[in-house]
């Protein structure tokens, strides 16, 4: 059953001259009754407060002979410490009572003494913040399997013991060391973390003003906005700040240059003229950019952990592909991907292989609901785009031998296979890590579609600009060169070459990432995937953490 927890007894227990908690068999029987109550029923609430980390909790005391964790007042001040420091990190400091534990301290320097089972319910209260700090910056607050099914990364501690690992930081001299130690942040976490304390400086100050609606801003162009455009560009530094001080009566290079670059930076034509799309981007609220930083931070705590040295990646909001080797981008090229109703998953897997003039099965759905039609309005639709037709057995049929009339999506029974070559939908070359969506790399006749900015036109799977420059620098290790890739190109027969060291890859959702130049880098969604995650992440704490 809850208990009241009296905070404000409890506060004179945090007096700075005195050790938190004793050690003695009043204690230990205290907090014994504490952990089997929440073994028992699953639950424990204290002072308001709902404990979170449930067996691995008890785990912890149960291992200390029930003997209390929080010994002297030095510990209490590095919790404070790191509980503060994870705003920057885009969380919620009150998530891990901080406000309580604040009160608490304050009240508790005149140096009153507790009973001892307010002093087990602080100790375990403290206890209970540092697991869900550490939980939250090890795999982030909200769970990424309650957004899609597709989802499949691991969540492991790399072997590390969960409880032994709660002791070594109480135990360390610097629990803000400790942490720093075993949460390395890679570059990328680091740069979205400072463009994050930039960027609520920004907030701060007011803002960045908004550029009134009116005609197309186009170079040469003599308009009243332009002061306004030019301070707008200055505060996120896409113009420098000197600049923005110079009158302004005629779209001119330097202001155009700075438009190009913001264009660049949120995923636009970096055609220099500042349109509607352009211009909604520039008055998007500073708060929002704030905001969107915080859940792409709570992507990367998801997964940056747990990267390997080599591997593929694909950030669909930015429908671009990337080689890392030694977690640093070697190659990157621009990709399609799926349309707003083929949205393509999120998820890992390993790239095993590469085929070369590849066939293409067309899948059920797209053969019934957008080749059938066609080929009914059109005899010569198969033989045209170089389709065989197989039937239920297997076996290769004379797509004329068929009274297309009489076939419904009910009554289908035939696949189509389309022959390597040219016109192939999968193009000339295919990138295969087998996963349960049948979703992969691959080239595509459609070449004009990577000129777009906003490249969403698959069912799903990626399609590659560079898909051959993509193969040389895969298979380059395998002692391939780019003559011998155009070589194979040429032969127009199907084969299958595999890796000698198969790579991860990874396809992402990211929507502000730190670009190749350096400079934060925003995309629209799309897939209208953020607002779910800021929602998870701006509501209060939920209770029960998974067990590892």
């Amino acid at each position: 059953m809850a208990r009241v927890f009296k905070w404000e007894i409890t506060a004179l227990f945090f007096a700075l001259c005195l050790p938190v908690l004793a050690d003695d068999g009043e204690d230990r029987e205290a907090l014994r009754i504490e952990i089997e109550q929440l073994r028992e029923s699953g639950r424990l609430s204290i002072g308001g407060i709902d404990v979170a980390s449930g067996n691995l909790l008890a785990d912890f005391y149960e291992r200390r002979g029930f003997s209390p964790a929080w010994t002297g007042t030095g510990k209490i001040e590095s919790l404070i410490e790191v509980i503060k420091a994870t705003a920057k990190d885009g969380l919620d400091p009150t998530d891990y009572h901080l406000e309580k534990i604040e009160y608490v301290k304050g009240l508790l320097e005149n140096g009153k003494q507790l009973a001892a089972d307010e002093r087990a319910a602080l100790d375990i209260a403290l206890t209970d913040s540092l697991i869900r700090l550490g939980y939250h910056q090890r795999f982030g607050k909200v769970d990424p399997y309650d957004l899609g099914p597709e989802w499949n990364f691991t969540r492991e501690l790399g072997g590390k013991d969960p409880a032994k690992a709660i002791q070594e930081a109480i135990d360390a001299e610097s629990l803000s060391d400790y942490l720093a130690a075993i949460f390395p942040r890679v570059e990328l976490y680091r740069r979205l973390r400072s463009y994050l304390e930039e960027y609520r400086k920004v907030a701060a100050a007011g803002g960045w003003p908004r550029v009134p609606e009116g005609v197309t801003l186009k170079p040469g162009a003599v308009d009243e906005r332009l002061p306004i455009l030019a301070r707008r560009l200055a505060v996120t530094g896409d113009l420098p700040a000197a600049a923005a001080a110079a009158p302004f009566s005629v779209y001119a290079d330097a202001l155009e240059s700075a438009v190009r670059n913001f264009q660049e930076r949120h995923g636009l034509d970096a055609d220099g003229v500042v349109g509607p799309a352009t211009l909604r981007a520039l008055n998007v609220p500073v708060e929002d950019r704030v905001n969107q930083i915080r859940l792409n931070l709570e992507r990367g705590r998801w997964i940056l952990d747990n990267l390997e040295d080599d591997f593929v990646v694909v950030n669909i909001a930015a429908f671009r592909a990337y080689l890392y080797r030694d977690r640093k981008p070697v190659w990157s090229t621009r990709v399609v991907v799926g349309k707003t109703y083929h949205k393509t998953p999120v998820f890992r897997s390993t790239l095993k292989y590469i085929v070369f003039n590849p066939t293409w099965t067309v899948p059920y759905s797209i053969a019934t609901k957008e080749m059938l039609p066609a080929i009914q309005q059109d005899t010569n639709y198969l033989s045209a785009r170089n389709f065989d037709v197989k039937d239920r057995n297997g076996d290769i049929i004379d797509p004329a031998s068929v009274d297309w009339s009489q076939v419904t999506r009910r009554n289908f029974g035939y696949t189509f296979v389309q022959r390597p070559g040219l016109s192939n939908a999968l193009g000339e070359i295919k990138f295969i890590f087998p996963n349960q969506f049948s979703v992969y790399l691959h080239d595509t006749p459609s070449k004009s579609l990577f000129a777009r900015a906003e490249r969403t036109f698959s069912h799903g799977c990626i399609r590659v600009q560079q898909p051959f420059d993509f193969a040389e620098v895969l298979l380059q290790a395998d002692g391939w060169t780019s003559e011998m890739i155009q070589a194979e190109r040429a032969t127009r027969k199907t084969r299958s070459v595999f890796l000698s060291e198969p790579l991860p890859v990874l396809l992402l959702y990211w929507t502000a990432t730190i670009g190749e130049d350096g400079q934060i880098h925003f995309f629209d969604d799309v897939y209208e995937r953020d607002q779910k995650i800021l929602t998870a992440l701006d509501s209060p704490y939920r209770v029960n953490i998974p067990e590892l």
